[in-house]
C-alpha cells in the first residue's frame, strides 16, 4: 500500500516509517526541510515536499496515496489551544481530498481527551463542553469528515508515548526536576496515566492501516494505570534527586502550565485494540525506561 504519512520525520512518525517500510509498504513523507527529505530518502521513502501550514501541499500529498497517516502536529505549547483548533483545520483539508473514496484516513488523537476518573474505552466519545481538553478538536473534525463520507479512523495515544529519544511529557518532567532539584507529585500522587512504548505504538498504526477500517477508534495504551506517584519516584532515583509530594497550589507554581497533566486521570483500556489488531505490546514500560536512564541529560 502506497501510504501518505504526515510528521514522518517525527518521534513517533519515523518509527511508524520505518514500520510500514519494513512490512512491504510504500510511503510517502511530508518534509518541510531538505534536512527532513533527506531523512527520508535515507530510510526509504519518497519525501512530499509541504508543511502543515501549507494545506495544499496535505491534499496533493493524500492525493497521491492509498491511505493516509496524520501524525503531524504543532508541539508549542504556549500556542496549545491554537495548534489544537488548527489540527482540526488540517484533517478537514485532507479529509475533503479523500471524501467518497475508499481511502483510509488514520488521524491521531489522545486518550487523555476522554472523561477523566474512569478507565476509558475505545466506544468512549469525547465530551462535549467549556471545560474538554483542547486536543478534542482533531476528533470534532474526524466526525465531521466520517458524516461527508471519508473512511476516517483515529489512535488515541497514551500520554507517554516513552522511548529512546522522547520528547513528550516524561521529558518534559525529567526536565523540569533537574531544575528544579526536585520530582514532584501532587496530593497522595494516585492520579494515572496510561503508556505506550514508541515502537508499539508505530506497529499499532500499521496494524490499523492494514485492517482498513474506518468509523472507530484505537488506543495506544499497552499500560493502562500507571500512578503519578510511581513516575515521579522512578524519576528521582533515575535522576538522583530527592521526591517530595505538593499540595495542588504549591504543585501549580512548580509545574507551571504542565500541572493540567500532572493532575489528570486519564487510565485507559486498550483491550478492544488487542483483540481485533492482534496487537501486543512487548517493548519495555514507562518505569522501565526511566529506571534506564534515558532522562538523565536535559534536553538539547
Amino acid at each position: 500500500m502506497r501510504v501518505f504519512v504526515t510528521g514522518a520525520t517525527g518521534y513517533v512518525g519515523s518509527a511508524v516509517v520505518r514500520e510500514l517500510l519494513d512490512h512491504g509498504h510504500s510511503v510517502i513523507g511530508l518534509a518541510r526541510s531538505e534536512k527532513s527529505a533527506e531523512a527520508l530518502k535515507n530510510a526509504g521513502a519518497k519525501p512530499h515536499n509541504g508543511s502543515l501550514e501549507d494545506l495544499d501541499s496535505l491534499r496533493k500529498g493524500a492525493a497521491q496515496a492509498d491511505a493516509t497517516i496524520h501524525l503531524g502536529f504543532n508541539h508549542d505549547f504556549s500556542k496549545f489551544f491554537e495548534n489544537c483548533a488548527y489540527d482540526g483545520e488540517v484533517i478537514r483539508a485532507i479529509g475533503n481530498e479523500l471524501a467518497g473514496s475508499d481511502r483510509l484516513f488514520l488521524t491521531t488523537s489522545g486518550t487523555a481527551i476522554l472523561t477523566p476518573g474512569k478507565i476509558s474505552k475505545e466506544t468512549d466519545l469525547a465530551p462535549s463542553g467549556d471545560m474538554v481538553n483542547p486536543r478534542v478538536a482533531s476528533e470534532y473534525a474526524g466526525g465531521e469528515m466520517a458524516q461527508k463520507g471519508v473512511k476516517i479512523a483515529a489512535v488515541r495515544l497514551a500520554p507517554s508515548v516513552h522511548g529512546p529519544g522522547d520528547q513528550g511529557f516524561v521529558r518534559m518532567l525529567a526536565d523540569l526536576a533537574i531544575q528544579k532539584g526536585e520530582a514532584v507529585y501532587v496530593d497522595e500522587g494516585q492520579n494515572r496515566w496510561c503508556a505506550v512504548h514508541r515502537l508499539d505504538a508505530a506497529r499499532l498504526y500499521r496494524l490499523a492501516l492494514e485492517r482498513n477500517e474506518g468509523g472507530v477508534h484505537y488506543h495506544g495504551v499497552a499500560e493502562e494505570s500507571v500512578p503519578f506517584i510511581d513516575i515521579a519516584e522512578a524519576l528521582g532515583r533515575s535522576l538522583d534527586l530527592p521526591v517530595s509530594a505538593k499540595s495542588s497550589d504549591d504543585a501549580e507554581m512548580y509545574f507551571d502550565w504542565l500541572h493540567f497533566m500532572a493532575v489528570s486521570d486519564s487510565p485507559a483500556s486498550s483491550a478492544w485494540t488487542r483483540e481485533v489488531l492482534c496487537w501486543s505490546p512487548k517493548e519495555p514500560s514507562l518505569i522501565a525506561d526511566i529506571d534506564s536512564g534515558f532522562y538523565r541529560e536535559t534536553d538539547g
